[in-house]
């Protein structure tokens, strides 16, 4: 609530600065302001323009914080990102059921968003298809994807990010 206070507050502001979209720009401001740490940069245009438009609905209209935790990922971190993962499960195969490597990371082409919290990630399930943003794994509550090739149908969800994926012996996941 006090997120939603701050953007009104800010709203003659932005109308000043950006007329025709000032309650944007209010909420990109008092979102910054409670989430700091963000980073929209490597995001695609389509991805961020998408989250930037669903976390202003969230936020006007149903009084609700979206925050990002993580989007784009350079692909040497996302490497060591599935390296560690491999290492603490101890195969290849049960570390893609969290961290893919960088060639198949939606995080790496700029179209994955984790977000935060609990209840953004609720919202965003609910009214992201209107903004081409679908949650795409069971395990994982926070993570979207921005899919405008879908139509507003939600692909399917599957179990976890390795699903589908042959391991070297030529077992499934």
């Amino acid at each position: 609530m006090v997120t939603l206070v701050i953007a009104v507050l800010l709203l003659p502001a932005a109308f000043v600065r950006r007329p025709g979209r000032a309650r944007e720009l209010a909420c990109c401001w008092a979102l910054w302001m409670r989430f700091p740490a963000e980073d929209l940069t490597g995001l695609s245009d389509g991805a961020r323009a998408a989250f930037t438009a669903a976390r202003t609905e969230a936020l006007w209209r149903h009084g609700q914080l979206i925050g990002l935790t993580s989007g784009y990922r350079d692909p040497l971190v996302q490497q060591r990102m599935f390296e560690e993962e491999v290492r603490r499960s101890g195969s290849p195969a049960l570390a893609r059921m969290l961290v893919l490597p960088p060639a198949e990371s939606s995080h790496v082409k700029g179209i994955a968003l984790d977000v935060r919290p609990h209840e953004g990630a609720r919202w965003l399930e609910e009214h992201g298809a209107r903004y081409d943003l679908y949650r795409l794994y069971d395990n994982e509550w926070w993570h979207f994807e921005y899919r405008p090739d879908c139509g507003g149908t939600p692909p399917r969800r599957r179990p976890h990010p390795g699903v589908g994926y042959v391991s070297e012996n030529g077992d499934q996941l």
